[in-house]
């Protein structure tokens, strides 16, 4: 019996070896990394006689990514990220019921872990509302105490807002009494805004995060700067979604007036200048994008709109986990849970290279990729 106890641990260890390691936050050349069960032991191990090794020569290793920014209706989903090493996504608006079946699966090793905001906060015939679910609205900000009871009691990860003008929407006093009520109880705030004018009212009422960059004009240097002063936020812009969004609607509407693909990844720019944290998200599955290898493309765009590839990263692994308190993962460090991406190649090279997944672990296990 003894016996088989120690082999069965000795094979529950991996060595990767002389690979490149982004550890969550900086670059580490020519490293190897210890796995031991499901989490990551040591770094900078010469050797193990017991260990199954890997030879990570010309690979990169990065931490499980994350996708910030997620709609996910069945299992399906969670499959097709894990296998492009999406680890982790964040639903932003859905069915309370089917977020709590899926949340069964954080454990599963070929599903990504689930974490949810449940319904999204919206008034009467607002956006969120046409999706043929019934969803919960707000009609001012006496409501609001309930809506984020509610929304605990459902298992909500964090509280999203919805602030669409284009339909009916929520006022900006019922927006704040959401935030503050979801800050009473530790739960952070993200909004969504489609405008300048609203990201702005939204931050100054203290909400943590937005989830789109505005489409419709530039914000003002003096604002970007008082907000970025004074306020402690992060952005998700989904910008993959917001160019095919634009497009799909100036089809319809070619007189409609947005801001261009340059100009998005322009404010982009402007926010991660200012210090803004900048998240990746891409909203599957709107404008026909998918759970898992879309989020390259998002990373992509990032990186084209001028953030440094170190920061991209850091955007899909680290910052995301921190930001929303998911626990020991999104880093290659000691006592963290060995969620790991293996490319074949070097995305610090070429950007591009994010595409060539060769193998995926999620907490010590090799995610199934066929």
């Amino acid at each position: 019996m003894l016996w088989q106890v120690v082999i069965g641990f000795a094979q529950n260890k991996l060595l990767i070896k002389n690979v490149r390691v982004f550890d969550g936050e900086k670059l580490l050349e020519n490293t190897s990394v210890l796995i031991e069960g499901k989490l990551i032991a040591h770094l900078n191990v010469a050797n193990c006689d017991d260990c199954t090794i890997i030879d990570g020569k010309g690979k990169t290793l990065l931490p499980g990514l994350t996708n910030a920014h997620v709609h996910a209706w069945s299992v399906f989903a969670l499959i097709e990220a894990a296998k492009a090493g999406v680890l982790n996504v964040l639903d932003m608006h859905g069915v309370e019921q089917v977020q709590s079946y899926l949340k069964t699966f954080r454990d599963s090793t070929n599903y990504a872990c689930y974490y949810v905001a449940g319904y999204a906060a919206t008034a009467p015939g607002g956006h969120g509302t046409q999706f043929g679910f019934p969803v919960p609205t707000l009609l001012g900000p006496d409501d609001a105490k309930k809506f984020v009871n509610d929304r605990i009691a459902a298992g909500a990860d964090y509280i999203k807002i919805i602030i669409e003008p284009w339909k009916t929407t929520l006022s900006p006093e019922t927006a704040k009494a959401i935030i503050d009520e979801a800050h009473s109880h530790n739960k952070l705030a993200v909004v969504h805004i489609s405008k300048v004018a609203d990201a702005a009212q939204v931050l100054e009422n203290n909400a943590d995060g937005l989830v789109h960059i505005w489409w419709d004009k530039v914000m003002s240097d003096s604002e970007l700067k008082k907000l970025a002063d004074t306020r402690d936020f992060f952005v998700i812009p989904t910008l993959l979604t917001s160019i095919r969004a634009i497009e799909m609607i100036k089809k319809n509407n070619p007189k409609a007036v947005f801001l261009s693909e340059e100009a998005l990844k322009s404010e982009v720019k402007r926010l991660y200048d200012a210090g803004v944290p900048i998240i990746a998200g891409t909203d599957p599955p709107n404008a026909q994008i998918n759970y898992g290898t879309d989020l390259f493309k998002e990373l992509i765009l990032l990186s084209e709109a001028g953030i440094s590839t170190i920061d991209v990263l850091k955007g899909a692994t680290s910052i995301p986990i921190k930001k929303f308190n998911l626990g020991n993962k999104g880093m290659i460090k000691e006592g963290y849970l060995a969620d790991m991406v293996l490319i074949d190649g070097n995305p610090f090279a070429d950007i591009h290279d994010i595409t060539k997944i060769h193998t995926v672990w999620k907490a010590g296990k090799k995610v199934t990729l066929q």
